[in-house]
């Protein structure tokens, strides 16, 4: 992987889908975006940040995110994630991610991921797998 520089901004933006909602997750939730699918627009929108540094036959993996959800969003409702480097330390890159609807800041927090060789990462799973 490339330097990324401090700074450097990535995005993603999606509408909330019914696939997205929390009551998609369980029923009894309130139909609005859930949690985990607002940390994986966060984790797309590093991923984003990311993108043009990395090497032919590299990919990434999080490894860790402390966020806050801090408002309800409808579904319909436009979702923009950004996630912008804080710190690079070799493969290794620590975001500060927030998300926002068509009113507000809806979420923010902390993230890192770590660069690595696609194909090496396989084999390491195959000893994980089950016959």
């Amino acid at each position: 992987m490339k330097p990324v520089p401090i700074g450097t901004l990535g995005t993603f933006t999606q509408v909330v889908a019914p696939e997205h909602l929390a009551s998609r997750i369980e029923p009894s939730l309130a139909p609005v975006l859930s949690t985990p699918a607002m940390v994986s627009m966060m984790e797309m929108a590093a991923m984003d940040a990311m993108r043009g540094y990395l090497e032919p036959g590299e990919s990434s993996v999080g490894m860790a995110i402390d966020v806050q959800h801090l408002a309800a969003t409808p579904p319909g409702h436009r979702v923009r994630a950004e996630a912008q480097v804080v710190k690079c330390e070799g493969r290794r890159l620590e975001f500060t991610v927030r998300a926002f609807d068509e009113a507000e800041q809806i979420g923010s927090g902390t993230h890192r991921r770590a660069a690595l060789d696609a194909a090496k990462f396989s084999e390491r799973l195959k000893s994980k797998q089950k016959p």
